[in-house]
């Protein structure tokens, strides 16, 4: 989008056009909030910047976010320090800590692995991986890389790496949403749908009544 206001207010369109996923439209919506904003308002946006950068930074064990030397999960003796599970970002901790399922360690990469655009395992968290692996204690290591292209890579790479050290390695598994429509699901979605597929509880041939009607049966009724 052209430059078409003057000064301070373009300036402040361009800054938030840098962020990632904001288009030209939403920059401009948020620079227009910002001066529909009062001072208190502002100010307080201007302080939460300020103290992020001089507050935040990555947890010394796991690479996740912290304001300490170790992250809360770290520090939490409650956590199953048995099981390791690999992310990429921070961000997915939370979306895997929401589901409350999940109650080990975490190890963020900070990224995955991507040759196209310059990023190999030594630009990654992956060595301070294999040092907390080193102890015998870990019993299992879940890759939770997203399941794209530079996921699944980064993914095999650590599979084979991790092969050496006589860890069981595990893979989330990935396949169709719930509530998705099939027709709308991608080939390797789908394909990724039928390699992880299980096997349902069976009727026993005496009693299939029991879990489908039969025509001659009727179900019982209020």
């Amino acid at each position: 989008m052209p430059a078409v206001y003057e000064g301070a207010v373009q300036d402040l369109i361009d800054e938030f056009g840098e962020l990632p996923g904001i288009g030209p439209k939403s920059a401009q919506r948020m620079a227009f909030h910002i001066l529909a904003a009062d001072s208190a308002a502002v100010e307080r946006l201007i302080e939460a910047l300020r103290a992020v950068k001089a507050k935040v930074r990555f947890c010394e064990t796991c690479g996740n976010i912290a304001e300490a030397p170790q992250c809360a999960i770290c520090r939490d003796p409650r956590r199953d320090q048995r099981v390791i599970c690999v992310v990429e970002e921070p961000k997915d901790v939370v979306a895997i800590e929401r589901t409350r399922e999940y109650r080990g360690l975490y190890h963020v990469l900070g990224g995955a692995i991507d040759p196209i655009n310059g990023v190999g395992p030594d630009d990654l968290r992956v060595r301070e991986l294999f040092g907390r692996l080193g102890d015998g204690e870990v019993e299992e290591v879940i890759l939770a890389t997203d399941p794209d292209v530079v996921g699944e890579a980064t993914a095999a790479y650590l599979t084979r790496m991790l092969r050496t050290m006589a860890v069981p390695v595990s893979r989330l598994a990935s396949g169709l949403p719930v509530g998705a429509d099939l027709e709308y699901a991608d080939e390797v979605t789908l394909g990724r749908a039928f390699e992880g597929r299980r096997r349902v509880a069976a009727c026993r041939p005496a009693r299939a009544d029991v879990c489908w009607p039969s025509p001659r049966r009727r179900l019982p009724g209020p």
